[in-house]
């Protein structure tokens, strides 16, 4: 299954790559703003499409919600824009920029605990899996990056983007935003390759499965579940893309 939707993918790939002079910003833009909105909304940020879209271009404040929800969206938006900024710079993907990426998510936040692994120990609310104590997040960690220069010129980019996804939010080595983190990893990775960003859905139906093809991993050390959940999504954003500068 996995081999078939990667084939899939390479094919649409290449028909993107063919149309790439007719991509506008807008599309761009629209997919950035969809994202935040996607990826906030399955760690429980209750903002709209439509007023994640006002508070990024227009600054604007949602009478009734929280400045923290104001903050994630704003926040996620400036990350979107530091991983596109890598790509442009070919900067490689460190320890570095990894804390650059959740000192972004958590600005303003969580200033204290911004671009810092957690020194205790955390659960998460639903799941089976237990993250390890916070005694061993920076040894995981290290093998998170000796794991990732041993396989980033091998596996397949999407299959790569989908295990570096789930080894970072499974070590759940910060705090919080974990999960916004490591989605921005998968779609750093997959911008680098060449692959617009993969868009997980936050409605209950899909943030459920997204966190079943978690706990499977975690629980049963069954990765396929999970890596063809992002094939499919990383399949369904180039359609779209397709679809949308076919009606430009």
């Amino acid at each position: 299954m996995i081999e078939k939707l990667l084939k899939e993918i390479e094919q649409l790939k290449k028909q993107l790559n063919d149309l790439r002079h007719l991509q506008s910003y807008k599309i761009a833009q629209a997919l950035d703003i969809e994202y935040t909105y996607e990826s906030n909304k399955i760690e429980g940020n209750t903002l709209t499409l439509q007023e994640t879209q006002l508070v990024i271009e227009k600054g604007l404040t949602i009478g009734g919600k929280p400045l923290k929800e104001h903050l994630e969206a704003t926040n996620h938006y400036f990350a979107i824009e530091y991983i596109k900024q890598l790509v442009e710079e070919k900067t490689p993907f460190t320890e570095r920029v990894l804390m650059q990426i959740h000192q972004l998510v958590l600005q303003g936040i969580d200033n204290h605990n911004a671009g810092k692994y957690r020194n205790v120990q955390v659960l998460i609310s639903g799941a089976k899996h237990i993250p390890p104590p916070p005694y061993l997040v920076t040894k995981q960690m290290e093998d998170f990056f000796i794991w990732y220069n041993e396989n980033k010129s091998t596996l397949h980019p999407v299959v790569l983007s989908a295990e570096m996804h789930e080894r970072l939010v499974t070590i759940h080595p910060f705090i919080d935003g974990n999960g916004r983190t490591s989605r921005l990893l998968m779609n750093l990775i997959l911008l680098q390759n060449g692959y617009p960003i993969a868009i997980l859905k936050g409605d209950v139906a899909n943030r459920l499965k997204y966190y079943e093809c978690l706990e499977i991993v975690q629980t049963q050390s069954n990765k396929a579940p999970f890596i063809e959940l992002i094939a499919e999504n990383v399949k369904d954003t180039i359609n779209r893309i397709l679809k949308s500068i076919s009606y430009e």
